[in-house]
C-alpha cells in the first residue's frame, strides 16, 4: 500500500522589518540586534543616510516580497538641522532617533544623561567608561554594556523629552523585538 501524502500547507511567510539607517554604526547596531534577539524575522538593515524620504523606501522594497506585518523603521540622529522634520514626513515608519547621536543610546545603558550633550561628548564618555570604543565595530566589552545595561538604557530614556537633545527613541525597537519574541506581536 503507497504512503499517503499529507495535504501542503503552504510555506508560511513571514513579515519582514525593513530598518533605515543613516551610517554604518546604526547599520551594525542592528545586526547586533538581529544577533541578540534570533527572532523569526527578517531584519533588512539599509543605510541611506540623509537621502531618505517616501520614495527611496518605496524604490527599495519594490521587487521584494511583502506581507500585511511588515515594518518600516528610520534608525537615525537628529544633529542634521531639518533631519527630524524630514523623517516626520515619512508616515509610513517609525522613528528610532537620538539626538543628538546613536552614541547616546549607548551611553545611556551605563548612565543617566540629563544635560544637553554633543556627539563628541558622547563618544568621549562612551570611551571613557568602554576604554576604545570604534564607529563601526562593537567589542566584547561594549556588547556586554548593551545586554546588561538595556532595561537601564529603556528606562532612561523613557524619562527624556523626545526629540529634544538629549533624547533616543531607540527603545521603541527594543520593546518592539521584545514582543515579537513572546509572540504578542498582531
Amino acid at each position: 500500500m503507497a504512503r499517503k501524502r499529507g495535504a501542503s500547507k503552504g510555506k508560511k511567510m513571514k513579515p519582514t522589518y525593513f530598518v533605515f539607517c543613516e551610517g554604518k554604526t546604526e547599520a551594525l547596531y542592528v545586526k547586533f540586534l538581529k544577533n541578540q534577539y534570533r527572532v523569526p524575522i527578517i531584519i533588512d538593515s539599509k543605510v541611506a543616510k540623509n537621502r531618505i524620504d517616501e520614495k527611496y523606501i518605496k524604490s527599495y522594497k519594490k521587487g521584494k516580497f511583502t506581507h500585511k506585518k511588515d515594518k518600516t523603521f528610520l534608525l537615525y540622529d537628529l544633529d542634521a538641522p531639518k533631519m527630524l522634520q524630514k523623517l516626520q514626513s515619512i508616515n509610513s515608519a517609525i522613528l528610532l532617533v537620538s539626538n543628538p547621536c546613536i552614541e547616546l543610546w549607548s551611553l545611556l545603558h551605563i548612565k543617566e544623561q540629563k544635560a544637553n550633550i554633543c556627539c563628541a561628548e558622547c563618544i568621549r564618555e562612551l570611551q571613557k567608561r568602554v576604554g576604545i570604543y570604534c564607529k563601526v565595530n562593537i567589542d566584547t566589552k561594549l556588547k556586554e554594556i548593551l545586554v546588561n545595561g538595556q532595561q537601564k538604557a529603556i528606562n532612561r530614556a523613557k524619562k527624556l523629552e523626545k526629540y529634544k537633545n538629549p533624547s533616543s527613541t531607540v527603545y521603541k525597537f527594543i520593546e518592539f523585538l521584545e514582543e515579537v519574541k513572546s509572540g504578542n506581536n498582531n
